[in-house]
């Protein structure tokens, strides 16, 4: 996990993006560059400009959550909310836009892009109030909602989302992302600032639909996307639209780069490597349970030499119960309930790449062959509840099985492992 983690280390993206020429080339001709990084791997991508960089930079704005340690000399930091929006996010969002304003003609807006960059740089649109907004991806979240549908609603009630950061600038925008997304889609990686939106207004009603009605959510929500279904509000700018012929983006690492760095880690240590490139995702015990088969399918293949089974991608929770956790312990945790399937000496694990599961204070968890029984011993009679409970993180809290790393300064979704033999 921590090969993987390495793998996918944000600063040493950045350094390595910009040592492509054409890039070079543009940053240096260019009359004034300004940069904006904004998400989780925010801090970490700035560092990587200021150490690669080929022009001084006038001005650097940071964006993402707390406060890093460190900053290259002259950054502005803007600390910001996720996975809730909240005043310091509107406050981020602005500056984001006044920079993009202030880019001339000849000059350059360079976006360093990570996950989570959607909630902590967020302005409404129109007359719609960031408690609105707010609201709707609480309920969004609660309802299961992945990241396409989350970021569907949230272009269409943004003002910088969508597009609308790339059309706010003055002259060239260069994006450079960390992917967080299954697919790596652009427009989906932060809700796509900089880059085309083929969603409309009317998808975003479907997915309040599909997510448990549209009457419940805010009503000047439903208004507002009504009113732009309906021609009453200009859409997201669309891949045609002219105003973007000056905006180029570019993923420069995603889950599969951290698979890579966690394969060659296992192969290192004698591993045969079964990487499963179908990303996982739905709902996080139903992945857990079929990662399990599929480990099962794959260790009859395997002969005395040890194995190493690599997922990756991004699962849901739907919050049924009071509990408290997250999407990669529920993983962990229907892993578990099975894993003695496997044999003797097996071992799985799930983390969130960017150190964060849920609203916790761990990245995931792993469990064994012993699980159940140590779980039996410190008096956990059905583990099978706690799952239903979507309480997580009290059993493997109770048995000192959670992955604490910290916040990582990267983040490209989640990461599955489990090792056969």
């Amino acid at each position: 996990m921590r090969a993987a983690i390495e793998a996918v280390d944000a600063a040493r993206l950045v350094e390595r993006a910009l040592n492509d020429a054409a890039l070079l080339d543009q940053l240096r001709s260019a009359s004034s560059v300004d940069v904006v990084a904004a998400g989780k791997a925010a801090a970490p991508m700035l560092r990587g400009f200021a150490s690669a960089a080929p022009v001084p930079a006038r001005s650097m704005t940071g964006i993402g959550p707390g406060q890093p340690e460190t900053l290259p000399a002259g950054a502005v930091w803007y600390p910001s909310a996720h996975p809730v929006p909240d005043e310091r996010s509107v406050a981020a969002a602005r500056r984001a836009l006044a920079v993009a304003e202030s880019v001339t003609p000849r000059g350059v807006l360079l976006v360093l892009i990570s996950g989570g960059a959607s909630a902590l740089m967020a302005k409404p649109a129109g007359d719609l109030s960031l408690a609105d907004k707010r609201r709707t991806s609480e309920l969004l979240l609660e309802s299961g909602a992945d990241i396409t549908e989350m970021n569907t609603v949230r272009k269409h009630l943004s003002a910088i989302k969508g597009g609308r950061l790339a059309v706010a600038a003055g002259g060239a925008v260069v994006t450079l992302a960390v992917s967080d997304v299954v697919g790596d889609n652009l427009s989906t990686i932060a809700s796509g600032p900089t880059v085309p939106d083929a969603t409309t207004f009317e998808k975003a009603l479907d997915v309040l639909d599909r997510r448990g009605g549209s009457a419940r959510y805010p009503p000047a929500v439903v208004r507002w996307l009504a009113r732009g279904a309906d021609g009453g509000v200009e859409e997201t700018p669309k891949p045609n639209d002219p105003r973007l012929t000056r905006s180029v983006a570019t993923v420069i690492g995603g889950r599969l780069t951290a698979v890579d760095g966690a394969s060659r880690a296992a192969e290192a240590l004698g591993y045969r490597i079964h990487a499963i490139e179908q990303p996982v995702t739905g709902e996080a015990r139903r992945a857990g349970a079929a990662l399990v088969d599929v480990a099962s399918w794959a260790s009859m293949l395997r002969d005395a030499q040890p194995m190493c089974i690599l997922a990756s991608g991004e699962t849901t929770v739907r919050v049924t119960g009071h509990g408290s956790g997250g999407r990669n312990q529920e993983c962990a945790l229907a892993m578990g309930l099975s894993l003695e399937t496997l044999g003797s000496s097996v071992v799985a694990a799930s983390v969130g790449t960017d150190g964060v599961d849920g609203p916790t204070d761990a990245a995931g968890a792993v469990v064994d062959t012993t699980t159940l029984a140590r779980a039996k011993a410190a008096g956990i009679e059905e583990p099978q509840r706690y799952l239903d409970n979507n309480d997580s993180y009290t059993f493997f809290n109770t048995l000192g099985d959670l992955i604490r790393t910290g916040p990582t300064g990267t983040n490209v979704g989640d990461l599955q492992i489990i090792l056969i033999g």
